[in-house]
């Protein structure tokens, strides 16, 4: 049997951006996210530690006893003119668009398909390591690796929930990723 590479993949804690329905900036923790994360999760012994570049996911692996080095393409979905705002501030029909069509960003910022590949060539990256992998990151690239272990299509993206503070683990054996679990 051939080795397998290990991805744990764990949501950054809650912050107030979350709390409040708001497109994300690089906001920090809030209280409630420090809570959290401050309970720990056990992702086990690991081989490589990352995590996105905002500092949500940076004080998510700090608290969890984590040195991670920083990952650019684990940064969190770009929403462009977005950021900041309320979901109820965004003309509706702008929203329906980005809902609906992953190949459009009436934002002007990523389109899910461009996210979608740019974490796929993260994963690709990966294949040729072994050993365990721990990822501190975003609800929008957890849901987008997801899709591509499971080789889904992007108009399946927002049809996935990810928590605060969970784990998705995911391996690769020699040929395709599988996603193991996610709890």
């Amino acid at each position: 049997m051939s080795e397998v590479v290990r991805l744990t993949l764990v949501s950054h804690a809650m912050t107030d951006a979350m709390a409040a329905g708001r497109f994300p900036t690089d906001e920090p923790l809030n209280s409630t996210g420090r809570r959290q994360a401050g309970a720990g999760i056990d992702v086990g012994a690991c081989e490589q530690v990352c995590c996105g570049p905002e500092k949500r996911t940076r004080q998510t692996a700090d608290l969890l006893g984590l040195r991670p080095s920083t990952e650019p393409k684990l940064a969190d979905l770009d929403c462009g003119r977005w950021r900041g705002d309320v979901l109820g501030g965004v003309l509706p029909a702008e929203l329906a668009i980005w809902l609906t069509d992953p190949g459009r960003a009436p934002h002007g910022g990523e389109t899910v398909i461009d996210l979608i590949g740019r974490v796929a060539g993260w994963m690709n990256s990966l294949t040729s390591e072994r050993g365990r992998v721990v990822a501190v990151t975003h609800p929008a690239v957890i849901r987008a690796a997801i899709l591509v272990a499971l080789d889904a299509p992007p108009k399946s993206f927002w049809r996935i929930d990810i928590a605060p503070v969970s784990r998705t683990v995911m391996h690769f054996r020699g040929h395709a990723w599988t996603l193991r679990s996610s709890p």
